[in-house]
């Protein structure tokens, strides 16, 4: 697999990361039973795009993306589905999760 779709296969992963953290809210404790499947399906097609991705990438640069990415996405739709605080050292620290994000793919020379 080339270097450009093993990033874009790690960004879909990072995305169904965001799908399974934010559907671990509308599970209540896996109590309900089509948000929790929906949550489990989203883990495993998470982990499954990262275990394609690191076929190519360094474990290190696609693990540190792949957690970022989630963590970013995360938060923002935190604020955007449940109202989450919005503070200027909130978004400075997103900024420096994505900065960080951009600096390991700039580096990662596969």
């Amino acid at each position: 697999m080339s270097s450009k779709t093993a990033w874009i296969i790690l960004l879909l992963a990072g995305l169904f990361e965001v799908g399974w953290a934010i559907g671990l809210k509308y599970t209540h404790g896996f109590s309900r039973l089509w948000p929790t499947v929906w949550t489990l399906l989203s883990m495993t097609v998470s982990v499954f795009l990262l275990g394609l991705a690191v076929k190519t990438l360094p474990i290190g640069s696609a693990y540190s993306v792949w957690v970022g990415v989630g963590a970013v996405g995360t938060v923002i739709c935190g604020i955007l589905l449940f109202g989450e605080p919005v503070s200027m050292v909130r978004m400075l620290s997103i900024a420096l999760i994505i900065s960080g994000i951009i600096g390991l793919k700039l580096t990662t020379h596969v």
